[in-house]
């Protein structure tokens, strides 16, 4: 622009007043490097406080008086003239419109890196002299006695250049030595610039690649998937296909062919659990082209990946549902892997679904979108066969190995036979054999801590979370813990109720399971993996990588130890507690279920020997148990969207949660009830039906009462009109002032 150039910017508070654009003019200095989707400092308010702002916007036509019009301070990142942002702004824009928020929540959401972080620097020591010179000067030291100058001349002269860290570390070298050197010209301090990466390659050698080549089953799909992009308008693909069928190659070589046309892929894996494996294969297909983005990452490193990715120096970034948003330039897939996951839905404003979100941003990008599962979901299925999506099956196992035997084990018969442990008789025979064949074994429980609850066995008292609505949990060391606001406590020794000394656990968790396989086999080696013991930063890395070493004869863990994870040592998998989450408050809890025991039962076998699970339930007629033993997918499909057509759930009918919270129950009632009667007036004409409003499954939440409101339709835009009308009906209203109202899509 030639003339004067103004800015639309949003500013960085999320307060639905604030919730539109400011007028801002962009001083000379700024222009060149200013961007749709920048983060700025602007004056704001009377005060003129320095505020960060995102620029959705920008023209040479002024909405107000210039002169009277503030200047932009400053530019906080400048990332977004490498990249598309204007497209990311677009797409925060459809998720504010879509699933509800403020549009700067939804822009914090598509533009997660808003901090400039001071580059990483690197320094060497050079030398700075010809070799002839340097060697008169290494003769002068020798004979002088001076043994650090020698050190140092003697290591420059044979590699020319070496990092700062080793001349002080490794040669022992002071500064003062350096300095001394440096004013006599033989040697120079040089320092550049360099991206903080969080892969160690080191780690990630190209030892032990594997050369894989496609079978049939493969190459059709590939060869299949790539047609249609051809060929076709259609932008979505569904991979179905069996655990350990090689849904990664195929991946792969899609990425592959993506990249050969100059384009840029996103892989989105369910959790950071899974990023370790995923990371090797990847490496060894693509080397240094690859990186990572996720939540342990320090602000730094998150930082240069973003950076790297809007310069184009990576060809993929793996990581969860954050790395959808990462700023590539010339993005031409992504993939989400285990799309059926819960984890890829958002639980803040704005409360989104990662499949929606990709399949949006690939129309905004002109990308393609793959999804992948065993156990695809509900919705994505009957997408597919509906045609929406493009489906492509996987049927058997890419090395030819069998799919695992599973026997289903009532837990009602061992507590009838005098059995009240952790592990089924027939669980423990299958482990005794496989620890005598030194294969490996995985344990999974859908828990976490020491016992589930503490109850008083005298007056049935459950010792409670004073600030949410549920019981806290037992940890080793007589801790109760509360695992949704942290709350912690020591365990009392007397029932607070009645004062009986009858207090009992109930329940297990991964901490006892360790106990108890420790006491029936004090041989085996055991690793725990849950959230307790993956705080730390490389926690995930370090226990799979022993695993998979075979320093450990036995895997314990919670859902992160059954995703995605491929051990061909491992032939047999022990599902204990497998029907804890079937009869849970909500209308996916058998496919949750079913989704869960299928994925445990596909970590077995994948290698040479065939594999082996143990499902143990007290229920296990349920189809959903059923289904997953015999591993039919289709079967278990029949039977569930029967349910849900019934009941008018998605995918049958389309869902909006109203989610409302509020310290005063009162309060919170009565606003929920005013919500109910405004939607029903404005629903008439829209067949709508409403439930509720009803106190959530968790109904107290960190001192916050809970409280949620259901609306059904048959078409989507017809739940997003409403929710359109109910924000509006909340803005106007005073009342809501104290009252938190989220909107859930039901994706």
């Amino acid at each position: 622009m030639s003339g004067p150039m103004f800015a639309d910017i949003i500013v960085d508070i999320s307060h639905e007043k604030l919730d539109r654009t400011f007028q801002y003019l962009v001083p000379e200095n700024l222009q060149k490097n200013i961007r749709i989707g920048s983060v700025v400092q602007i004056p704001f308010g009377r005060s003129n406080r320095a505020t960060k702002g995102y620029v959705v916007g920008l023209s040479e036509q002024a909405q107000f008086d210039p002169g009277r019009t503030k200047e932009v301070g400053a530019l906080l990142t400048d990332m977004a003239q490498l990249s598309g942002e204007d497209r990311l702004v677009a797409l925060a824009a459809w998720m504010r419109d879509t699933y509800g928020s403020t549009m700067i929540q939804a822009l914090r959401t598509v533009i997660p890196v808003r901090k400039r972080m001071e580059k990483r620097v690197q320094k060497s020591i050079a030398l700075k002299m010809d070799s002839v010179q340097a060697k008169e000067s290494l003769a002068i030291f020798c004979r002088k006695n001076q043994r650090a100058r020698v050190r140092l001349l003697t290591a420059l002269l044979e590699e020319q250049e070496i990092p700062y860290e080793l001349v002080t570390g490794k040669l022992n070298i002071s500064l003062a030595t350096i300095r001394a050197l440096e004013e006599q010209q033989i040697l120079e301090i040089r320092s550049r610039s360099v991206y903080r990466n969080p892969l160690d390659a080191g780690k990630l050698s190209r030892q032990g690649e594997r050369n894989v080549t496609l079978n049939e089953e493969q190459r059709r799909t590939v060869e299949g998937i790539w047609r249609e992009w051809q060929e076709t308008h259609r932008r979505v693909s569904l991979i179905y296909g069996v655990t350990g069928s090689g849904k990664t190659e195929v991946y792969m070589e899609l990425i592959a062919r993506t990249i050969e046309q100059g384009k840029q892929a996103i892989v989105l894996i369910p959790e950071i659990a899974l990023t370790y494996q995923t990371v090797m294969r990847f490496y060894h297909r693509f080397g240094d082209r690859i990186s990572i983005i996720h939540s342990r990452l320090s602000a730094g490193e998150r930082y240069d990946q973003f950076e790297r990715a809007a310069r184009g120096e990576i060809d993929v970034m793996i990581g969860p549902r954050s790395a959808l948003f990462i700023p590539f330039p010339r993005l031409g897939v992504i993939i989400m892997d285990e799309e059926h996951e819960p984890s890829y839905q958002s639980e803040t404003m704005p409360r989104y679904h990662t499949r929606e979100v990709a399949i949006r941003r690939a129309e905004l990008e002109d990308a393609r979108v793959i999804l992948g599962s065993a156990t695809p979901s509900l919705e994505a299925y009957s997408r597919a066969l509906r045609g929406e999506y493009g489906l492509y099956k996987l049927e058997r196992r890419a090395r030819s190995s069998a799919l695992p035997q599973v026997e289903i084990t009532d837990m009602r018969e061992e507590l009838r036979r005098g059995n009240r442990s952790i592990l089924s008789e027939e669980l423990q025979k299958k482990m005794e054999t496989a620890l005598q064949k030194k294969r490996q074994i995985m344990l999974f429980l859908n828990r976490r801590g020491y016992s589930g609850f503490l109850s008083c066995r005298s007056c049935g008292h459950v010792i409670c979370c004073p600030h949410c609505d549920v019981s806290l949990s037992v940890h080793r060391g007589s801790r109760l813990i509360c695992h949704y606001c942290g709350h912690e406590e020591p365990r009392p020794s007397k029932c607070p109720s009645c004062g009986s000394e009858l207090l009992s656990g109930f329940g297990i968790g991964t901490e006892q399971v360790e106990e108890t396989v420790k006491t029936y086999f004090p041989q085996a080696r055991v690793l725990r993996m849950d959230m307790d013991t993956t705080r730390k930063k490389d926690g995930h890395e370090k226990i799979l990588s022993a695993f998979a070493n075979h320093e450990a004869d036995i895997l314990i863990g919670t859902q992160m130890i059954v995703k995605g994870h491929d051990f061909p040592e491992v032939t047999l998998v022990g599902i204990l507690a497998a029907d804890i989450s079937l009869h849970a408050s909500d209308y996916r809890a058998s496919e949750r279920t079913f989704q869960l025991l299928t994925q445990a039962a596909g970590r077995a076998g994948r290698g040479e020997h065939a594999g082996e699970v143990v499902i143990q339930t007290y229920d296990p007629e349920h189809y959903a148990v059923q289904a997953a033993a015999s591993q039919d997918y289709d079967r278990f499909y029949e039977e569930e969207i029967s349910y849900r057509m019934l009941g008018g759930y998605p995918p049958d009918r389309q869902m909006l949660s109203v989610h409302g919270s509020c310290l005063q129950e009162i309060h919170l009632q009565t606003a929920m009830e005013y919500l109910r009667r405004f939607a029903q007036k404005i629903s008439e004409k829209r067949e709508i039906q409403i439930f509720g409003p009803a106190p959530e499954s968790i109904a107290k939440l960190q001192d916050a009462y809970r409280m949620v409101l259901y609306l059904k339709a048959r078409k989507r835009q017809s739940l997003i009109e409403m929710k359109n009308l109910l924000e509006k009906y909340i803005e106007i209203n005073d009342g809501y002032k104290t009252v938190n109202i989220q909107f859930d899509m039901n994706d």
